[in-house]
């Protein structure tokens, strides 16, 4: 089996939880425990966590950075949500952990390179 096939990435629907509420984070985090990467995508987000002036995107992203799951945000227009929306998104375009991608198969792709065993070079 490719070892990217093994990897345990799923979304939120998947997972059978939602966040819409701030209340809904520790049910998420709990959800997520032992995934190798999470494909989260804006309709599964409620309006408050699109709206950065509630801080709760970053909140959210704080707790999948603590325990360093690789998430993927599925955000085709981040112009749709505003004008720092749009730059929060491209002030991830490098992190390591919380990526902004146009698309599911580009956050899949990007949570395979994260996720997948890299091989060892002989020393």
């Amino acid at each position: 089996m490719n070892p990217q096939q093994s990897l345990n990435i799923r979304t939120l629907p998947e997972l059978g939880v939602q966040v819409v509420h701030a209340a809904d984070i520790p049910e998420v985090i709990g959800a997520t425990f032992g995934l190798d990467g999470l494909l989260l995508r804006d309709a599964d987000l409620g309006p408050d966590f699109l709206n950065l002036k509630t801080g709760l995107l970053g909140e959210l992203f704080q707790k999948f950075v603590n325990y360093r799951l690789p998430v993927a945000l599925v955000v085709t227009d981040p112009d749709r949500y505003g004008p720092r929306f749009t730059e929060l998104a491209r002030e991830h375009a490098r992190h390591p952990l919380i990526r902004f991608v146009p698309d599911e198969a580009a956050g899949r792709a990007w949570l395979h390179r994260q996720t997948a065993p890299h091989p060892t070079h002989p020393q």
